[in-house]
């Protein structure tokens, strides 16, 4: 089994108020920005994506203070931490690392600085070390996210101490004899940095039957083996290191982590670089074998820490293979898998990925694939009532993959629900992605990258250090024509020394022009750039299916029952609360009434009733008559003199106070005026 299932040690209670522990200070309270689009269809994607990545990660997922989490000694007990998601109660070294990188750090310093300690403990003489707990890149990518905490607040208590963790962790690695340094390649051997489980890798080094291990590292190829995102999160932890020392006057210890890091990066172009694919290979078997697979992480990584040259960067966009709903973790399919079955691990979407992707993209100036990566993960989450773990690349449906257990079994793993690394995801596609965010000792910069189509944006009351921004991107494209803050022209930074509040006005041009969804309307006169469909490029109201609607409270698309259209069905409606929300876009503004007809299933006893709305206004009940003793059948029925008016009126059916609920969701159809 994956370490990420283990049992947690302690059950702890969530915080009631949002993003603050109970007994923290103003000083400690996390950050709550609000994002706001001109263009309200804009609003309705990415900004319901955005206020729930922050409920996610600053009210479901902050946990209080907890005494067994302080190995260290350095945890404060006014601030909680943040754990790894729905079904994962601790705070995991990995994702710990990967959510104070994405987002924590930026929105809740002490929040995030507290995650970091939580995941460092102290050897038998008392020396810090990053916590292992599981595999290697458990410690090393701690020293990217220590990293960048210190970019982010400039805390020069919490750099030297992050500095001897890092120097004691890496020693450790160094030493290590399992999945430690392999000097005829020059590389670190062991498990890829994402893949724990063997649904991650091809055989060899796994079986047809995965006979030996659903985890990773008890396969003796993988062990031995060397990954790609492995070197890779060892580089940036040497690069990482050395700046650290720098600024603590550390030269020696500088210039040997530098001289490691530059030695690393040369044998990953050596040994992983393939110039017949343009891509970098996943893995290199210890007798040399190479693997010419593409690993979603690696690649991201590659980009993201200067390894690839700029030429290299243009190959992997250009080379690499997404699938329908964002970049997969390893591609292509394993020959135990398939499309009907995919593994946990391979060709399968993990919002993670898709957010360390996107960043890349962002960073190469690609406009269109990076909102093409951003658009697909806020569907998922609207589409989902929030951040899943894992989902089907093809289907977009909440899928934890399989992996197998012997001959004959394969194992149907379920997908969490709140996953922070899920949230965090987006919260950086948002902030470094859009709005362009990159972090010095000196200033907070911008480089943003707002695409065709989604309209003018404001991410107001984001706090740096002692400031608090409110930064408006207008235009389109990633070419910066002015900026103003407070009004008055400036260059396109923040001091860190400013303090108090502060309006950052960004203009941009250069946009790339393009239809990006085919529906034959140009991004610039497209009212849903990122969604085809035929009403001034927005899907039309005749048809619109319940999987694409905002599905909140628990709803989220399925496909365990048969004769459905579509992709997937909703289910999920089963308590007060949940409610699937659909925008009808009309070709012209107006009032008047029209018809709602909706398919469903209903296999209980009696008939079900839910709330019908318009534009969070109830209309009226409406019921649902039982269809069959199966849930594999579907009727309609129509509810007719539904008022509606404007041009893109919100119709909502929800679980309200005297409804019943209970029933499953196919499609909804609107004729009227």
């Amino acid at each position: 089994m994956s370490s990420r299932r283990r049992i947690g040690r302690v059950l702890l209670a969530l915080l009631t108020m949002f993003g603050v522990v109970t007994g923290a200070s103003p000083a400690t309270a996390a950050t709550t920005p609000t994002l706001r689009f001109a263009n309200p269809l804009s609003q309705a994607l990415y900004g319901n994506a955005y206020s729930a990545a922050l409920d996610n990660l600053l009210r479901i997922n902050t946990m209080g203070y907890d005494a067994g989490y302080n190995k260290s000694g350095l945890l404060d007990p006014a601030v909680g931490f943040v754990r790894a998601g729905g079904g994962y109660r601790q705070p995991w070294t990995r994702d710990a690392s990967i959510n104070s990188w994405n987002a924590t750090s930026l929105l809740s310093p002490a929040l995030a600085e507290n995650t970091l300690w939580a995941v460092v403990d102290k050897d038998s003489a008392g020396a810090l070390r990053v916590q292992q707990d599981d595999q290697q890149w458990d410690q090393v990518i701690w020293l990217t996210a220590a990293w960048h905490h210190f970019l982010v607040t400039g805390d020069q208590e919490f750099l030297g101490n992050a500095y001897r963790t890092a120097k004691n962790t890496l020693a450790i690695r160094e030493r290590a004899g399992a999945a430690g340094f392999n000097a005829t390649y020059g590389l670190f051997t062991g498990a890829s940095f994402f893949n724990d489980g063997i649904a991650g890798y091809p055989a060899p080094p796994a079986d047809a039957t995965e006979s030996v291990s659903t985890g990773s590292m008890p396969w003796p190829g993988i062990t031995s083996g060397m990954y790609l995102s492995t070197n890779e999160v060892y580089y940036a932890a040497y690069v990482n290191a050395a700046n650290m020392a720098d600024r603590l006057s550390q030269a020696q210890d500088a210039a040997a982590y530098r001289t490691k890091a530059a030695a690393l990066k040369t044998a990953i172009n050596r040994y992983f670089w393939n110039a017949q694919t343009g891509l970098y290979n996943y893995q290199l078997l210890a007798n040399g074998t190479p693997g010419a697979y593409q690993e979603g992480t690696g690649l991201a990584f590659a980009i993201l820490f200067g390894i690839a040259s700029p030429a290299q960067a243009q190959s992997i966009i250009a080379r690499t293979r997404t699938m329908t709903w964002g970049l997969p973790d390893t591609y292509p399919h394993w020959d135990r898998y398939s499309d009907a079955q995919p593994g946990r691990h391979n060709a399968i979407v993990w919002p993670l990925v898709q957010g360390l992707w996107a960043k890349a993209l962002a960073r190469q100036g690609n406009q269109n694939l990076f909102a093409a990566e951003t658009t697909r993960l806020a569907k998922l989450a609207n589409n989902n009532s929030g951040f899943w773990e894992i989902y089907n690349g093809n289907t977009g449906v909440v899928d934890g993959g399989y992996q197998r257990l012997g001959d004959t079994v394969k194992f149907h793993w379920g997908s969490e629900p709140d996953q922070t690394w899920s949230a965090t995801a987006f919260l950086d596609m948002v902030h470094t992605g859009l709005f362009g965010l990159r972090h010095t000792e000196q200033a907070l910069t911008f480089a943003p990258d707002l695409p065709e189509g989604w309209g003018d944006v404001t991410l107001q009351n984001l706090r740096y250090r002692d400031a608090d921004l409110t930064i408006t991107l207008r235009g389109a494209g990633t070419t910066i024509s002015s900026v103003r803050v407070d009004g008055q022209p400036s260059r396109a930074e923040i001091p860190a020394t400013l303090k108090g509040a502060h309006t950052v006005e960004i203009t941009l041009t250069g946009a790339t022009g393009g239809d990006r969804d085919g529906d034959g309307a140009a991004d610039a006169q497209d009212r849903c750039p990122d969604i085809g469909g035929t009403v001034s490029g927005c899907p039309a109201p005749a048809r619109l299916d319940a999987e694409d609607a905002r599905n909140t409270g628990g709803v989220k698309t399925n496909v365990n029952h048969t004769g459905y259209s579509g992709r997937a069905f909703v289910d999920g409606l089963w308590a007060q609360g949940a409610a699937s929300s659909f925008t009808l876009h009309r070709a012209s503004a107006g009032q008047g009434t029209g018809a709602i007809t909706l398919r469903y299933a209903n296999a209980n006893s009696d008939a079900r009733t839910m709330t019908l709305s318009v534009d969070g206004r109830a209309v009226r009940q409406v019921s649902f008559p039982k269809v069959s003793d199966s849930w594999d059948a579907w009727g309609t029925v129509t509810f007719d003199g539904v008022p509606v008016s404007g041009r893109d009126p919100v119709v909502t059916l929800s679980y309200g106070q005297g409804d019943n609920g209970s029933i499953n969701l196919d499609w909804l159809s609107y004729s009227g005026a």
